[in-house]
């Protein structure tokens, strides 16, 4: 059978990239990678917490990239870009210094080192800009500087913890988040992964092809907005989203997952520039005294889909042994 030089380029190219994920894998712990998600969402109507008689619809999309490099065989350079879209229309009449419908973007880079020590021990330093806006007369003051830091150990093969904190300097002022990075793999059915608080998932594995279980992800996020009307204001959103999930393998590595579940706490308030916090931690805030300048709608069911491109961990290990 006659093969030419072109496919075994593939081949060895193809090779090179699976035994680096491969290097990954065994820093992370876990049965897979996520490298290229597309998710929409639907968020059904919703009362406001005002004299707004009408109700506010949420939707949103979000798209995000992993690209790992790897510098050695304990060094992987590692970074996500991670975009996301949220509106929240109505039919009110509201002032005109208050943005409705609301429309904000945000583009977040995580990029850094994740390196390996002995005694199965990890360290991930992550450089964390943001670009949060609404895309009118955009400039530097759209842009936030964050940053997170995790130290793990792995316990046994089926248990890795880290433990950590986020940092990013929100348009209100610093926000810190503890966190802790869990990969927990109870038994061939059970398994347990996430960073909290921020998001995790409790997953059950049907069979081969389907998983499913309970998903959260919870973010405090602010967004500037240039627009002349409220120009210098900004967008706080919050959201706690419990949701239950479902994910299919469609074929080779791409998976469809849907959620359907709560959102708690969820809220869109807008503020003038100069109204700023001491210091937000999760579920709590220090020299806060702002004033919204508008409305927000009440928590709600939600719905989403997400196309997805995950590596398999497995297959890799495997196939680094074999090499």
């Amino acid at each position: 059978m006659f093969i030419d030089k072109k496919n075994i380029d593939l081949v060895k190219n193809k090779l090179l990239i699976t035994l680096s994920f491969a290097t990954l894998f065994n820093a992370f712990a876990q049965e897979r990678l996520d490298i290229l998600t597309l998710s929409g969402r639907y968020g059904f109507p919703s009362s406001y917490d005002s004299i707004y008689e009408g109700k506010g619809q949420e939707t949103g999309l979000m798209a995000s990239l992993v690209a790992p490099a790897q510098l050695s065989k304990k060094s992987i350079w590692y970074s996500s870009l991670n975009y996301f879209y949220w509106k929240v229309s109505n039919d009110e009449q509201m002032p005109e210094d208050v943005m409705n419908p609301v429309q904000i973007h945000g583009l977040i880079l995580r990029t850094g080192l994740i390196q390996k020590f002995e005694n199965d021990r990890t360290l991930q330093i992550l450089l964390a800009p943001r670009l949060m806006t609404d895309f009118k007369d955009l400039n530097s003051d759209h842009f936030q500087w964050g940053g997170i830091a995790v130290y793990e150990k792995k316990y046994r093969e089926t248990l890795r913890i880290g433990f950590g904190a986020l940092f990013n300097q929100e348009f209100f002022g610093p926000n810190l988040v503890p966190l802790v990075n869990l990969d927990w793999k109870i038994n061939e059915r059970w398994s347990v992964a996430g960073l909290l608080p921020i998001y995790s998932k409790i997953k059950y594995k049907f069979n081969d092809r389907l998983e499913g279980g309970w998903s959260h992800f919870g973010l405090v996020t602010t967004y500037r907005l240039g627009h002349p009307d409220y120009e210098g204001d900004y967008i706080e959103r919050k959201s706690i989203d419990e949701t239950l999930y479902a994910r299919y393998k469609l074929f080779g590595d791409f998976f469809l997952e849907g959620r359907f579940g709560y959102a708690i706490g969820r809220s869109y308030k807008q503020y003038k520039a100069d109204q700023k916090v001491d210091l937000s931690i999760p579920l709590v805030t220090f020299g806060d005294h702002r004033i919204a300048k508008t409305a927000s709608i009440h928590d709600g069911w939600i719905a989403s889909l997400r196309f997805v491109y995950s590596i398999s961990i497995e297959n890799s290990k495997k196939t680094e042994d074999q090499n």
